[in-house]
């Protein structure tokens, strides 16, 4: 299962320490204009190294297209693509060639396949994640033709949490600071935390907000393949998430006479006076804006000393080392952002009875 998709299909491989981080793109639209700069600049802001609250790992992310583009668009045919790993310290994990560490993946990939790279986490890394922002990047492309834009923000770092409304802040100040949280106090807030907590070797969660505007009438299935499912899957396959909810989810101390999303008549078009559903209503998109939130656990790698066994069952005082992220929450929100342009890029596509891809 390393293909994501039904019809636009990412289909990614590498490890963390390996040569390089790659994939290749099937279904994508032809004729959709490749601007590399965004597709760099999207790369660049899950890049690690970019502020003092990331990993300090250095590594350019520059992106290398190996087929179907030509002469700056889209052919049609398999996208292949490759980033190379330049900054590997794979001596970092010497002393964990035959250790589980606490709520990583070494025992589960023991057990899977009899064997796991001990360097980085190998496949379970995060650093996979780079090559859903590639694919993530191209269908942001073609999703601009049909007038569909996607944005994500940290709405909440361990117990510091934004108590408003996405539409009571101003989004185009998300990328302002290396948080990337839209209100400056609370941002600052969560950037003190970020660096008290790395000062002592822990790390810490929180929640990334996602608001999808300009999404369609339809997409999604009335059974299985609701559009909320698709994408709390696709959230639920990033590293280190642990929940997912759309609308108005866990807030549920409400009547239903509160929340009824109401229809009225706007200058021609039906329409809703709110929202609670999460532009989602029976497992179909309803054309308002799709919103939901992703909660991810603290990283699980802490520079502190952990008690833990061998794959012989012997117990090993473990303290890990190498460069490692105190919280994912910033490097995470272009992740957040192109899974959800994947999913809606590929349910638009079996929206088309005939495969033409604009409206």
């Amino acid at each position: 299962m390393n293909t994501f998709g039904n019809i636009f299909r990412l289909t990614s491989y590498g490890e963390s320490h390996g040569v390089a981080i790659g994939g290749v793109i099937d279904g994508c639209p032809a004729g959709i204009a490749v601007d590399m700069d965004f597709i760099q600049n999207e790369l660049n802001r899950r890049r690690p190294g970019q502020s003092k609250i990331t990993t300090p790992r250095k590594e350019a992310d520059e992106v290398e297209f190996l087929s179907g583009v030509f002469e700056g668009e889209t052919t049609g045919v398999p996208i292949g693509f490759v980033i190379r790993n330049n900054n590997q310290h794979s001596s970092d994990y010497d002393n964990l060639r035959e250790v589980y560490r606490p709520s990583h993946a070494d025992f589960t990939y023991t057990q899977k396949y009899g064997v796991r790279d001990h360097r980085g986490g190998g496949r379970s890394s995060a650093r996979e994640t780079i090559a859903r922002c590639v694919a993530g990047a191209l269908a942001k492309l073609a999703l601009r033709q049909i007038g569909v834009d996607i944005v994500a923000y940290t709405s909440q770092v361990g117990g510091i949490k934004l108590e408003k409304s996405y539409t009571d802040y101003d989004l185009s100040l998300i990328e302002t600071t290396p948080v990337r949280c839209p209100d400056m106090e609370k941002a600052n807030e969560m950037i003190e935390l970020i660096q008290e907590v790395k000062s002592k070797g822990d790390t810490i969660g929180g929640v990334i907000t996602c608001i999808i505007k300009g999404a369609p009438v339809g997409l999604g299935e009335p059974v299985f393949g609701k559009l909320h499912a698709a994408l709390g899957g696709a959230m639920l396959s990033i590293n280190a998430v642990k929940g997912f909810e759309y609308g108005d989810g866990f807030d549920v101390n409400h009547r239903g006479s509160e929340v009824n999303d109401v229809f009225y008549n706007d200058n021609g078009k039906i329409s809703t006076r709110t929202n609670h559903s999460g532009g989602i209503q029976g497992g179909i998109s309803n054309g308002q804006d799709i919103y939901f939130r992703v909660a991810f656990k603290p990283v699980a790698t802490i520079l502190m000393h952990q008690d833990t066994v061998d794959k012989n069952g012997e117990y090993v005082d473990l303290k890990a080392r190498g460069r490692h992220d105190a919280c994912v929450l910033p490097r995470a929100v272009p992740i957040v952002e192109a899974m959800a342009a994947m999913t809606i890029l590929d349910y638009y596509l079996m929206s088309k009875k005939d495969r033409a891809f604009l409206l």
